[in-house]
């Protein structure tokens, strides 16, 4: 009976094999995993992808399970143990990329520094200075002429082909974000927040660490309900939210200048904020939330009185945001490192005193000057005098709060200051305005979440 016959395999020019080194780590066909590699001809060494991979698998060999995961149970083991580690056995196993083969004054050498991830550097790695420098597009292509489209003949029509005319258009037509639903009404400035003394018998955040140190801070105050291009001296709660940029990371204190808040349960936050929008029928009014859906809304949450009482006082219509104090408006919690915790509530208050603007002021302002606390910031600024706040805790243990008639978790309750005092911890001073709006106060984002 005739068989059929199975045409032996072809070797490459590189003289491997197609069929044993089909399965090896460089190749997407299945087959052994050891097989000896197929060469690639766009690899500045046919090994060295193959020594990334194989030492990535070395060291997830040596560390099968996680050996402190035992240590991570229990109130024993409140403090994390350090994390166990295995050495790499090359250096190319920490490398980004390792077939890099063409080296140039814009893609560097391809070759990291050992060591060293510049992504972690001073943010002057990322500073650029424009003068001397040829205008370019979006790619870095050298324009000659921007202000001229290319046209077919000297008063033709606009050519499509013109690459460089739809890349300004189109980045004219995307050269905004979308606004903020609340909060979008905003002004900011740079400055830095200075530790009176150490704090570590409370807490090891990096801020509180030593006596005197300063750590960068940007701060932005804002209007809730109305939108960007909305008056400042509406009446509302006013945002005081300040972006730590400390040792161990980005810190948020993101807060209001009135020391509670409408709900308790986060759940209801999308109600409320739709609620005291504009009426539904006739986007009316704006920035306000003196009309009937807020008022029905209210009135079905009791525990928005006690915020209510606050919203119609003097506080909600600040002289400016150099005279308004700011609070985190949540009980948080400070463990230092021994991984001892107390419960605490933060609270800035301005040097400049506590200021507010009577209401038939505040209807004349905003009419006359709608930037009215935008501008008085920055001046302020610009003159020199540069505003303060003082930022003082209200510190208690788990004990005290569970004394307590009524929940400290709870956003619409305070805790007395009569029966937890202030304590001063430190001041911080903003001294510098934002140098682009757009890229600084508009696009900053903060989070409760994001804390150290």
């Amino acid at each position: 009976m005739p068989t059929k016959k199975t045409p032996a395999a072809q070797s490459p020019a590189n003289g491997n094999s197609a069929g044993p080194g089909s399965g090896s780590l460089l190749s997407t066909m299945s087959g052994p995993a050891d097989g000896k590699p197929v060469f690639s001809a766009g690899a500045r060494s046919p090994t060295a992808l193959l020594q990334k991979i194989a030492g990535a698998n070395a060291v997830s060999a040596a560390l099968p399970s996680n050996p402190n995961k035992p240590g991570e149970i229990g109130a024993a083991n409140r403090t994390a143990p350090a994390g166990a580690t295995v050495q790499a056995p090359d250096p190319l196993v920490h490398a980004s990329t390792v077939s890099e083969a063409h080296a140039s004054a814009k893609t560097g050498a391809g070759s990291p520094v050992p060591g060293t991830n510049a992504l972690a550097d001073s943010l002057d790695r990322v500073r650029a200075d424009d003068s001397g420098q040829a205008l370019t597009s979006n790619q870095g292509v050298p324009v000659a002429d921007n202000q001229n489209s290319l046209k077919a003949g000297l008063r033709g029509p606009t050519s499509m082909e013109d690459f460089l005319l739809r890349e300004k258009i189109t980045h004219f037509d995307h050269e905004r974000i979308p606004e903020r639903v609340v909060h979008a009404r905003g002004s900011a400035a740079h400055g830095y927040f200075e530790c009176y003394k150490a704090l570590d018998q409370l807490t090891c955040a990096a801020p509180f660490a030593e006596d005197g140190k300063r750590t960068p801070v940007f701060a932005r105050f804002s209007t809730v309900a109305g939108g960007a291009g909305s008056a400042d001296t509406v009446r509302d709660v006013r945002g005081f939210a300040v972006k730590f940029y400390t040792d161990q990371g980005n810190w948020d204190l993101v807060g209001n200048n009135i020391p509670i808040f409408f709900i308790q349960d986060a759940m209801k936050f999308p109600d409320l904020v739709h609620a005291l929008k504009p009426e539904p029928h006739f986007g009316m009014p704006q920035a306000s939330s003196a009309h009937d859906t807020f008022w029905d809304f209210v009135s079905l949450m009791p525990e928005s009185t006690h915020m209510l009482l606050w919203q119609m006082s003097d506080r909600a219509i600040p002289r400016s945001y150099r005279m308004m104090q700011g609070f985190g408006v949540h009980t948080f919690r400070l463990v230092n490192a021994d991984g001892e915790s107390v419960i605490c509530k933060f609270h800035w208050t301005p040097k400049a005193g506590t200021h507010s603007l009577i209401w038939d002021e505040a209807v004349k302002i905003a009419g006359a000057d709608p930037d009215y606390h935008r501008r008085d910031l920055w001046e302020a600024i610009e003159a020199g005098t540069a505003p303060e706040w003082e930022l003082s805790l209200q510190v208690f243990s788990e004990d005290e709060a569970d004394g307590m008639p009524f929940d400290i978790l709870d956003p619409t309750k305070i805790v007395p200051e009569e029966l937890v005092p202030l304590v001063p911890v430190g001041r911080m001073v903003l001294n510098r305005n934002p140098d682009n709006f757009f890229a600084e106060t508009e696009q900053v984002a903060f989070c409760t979440a994001h804390i150290i």
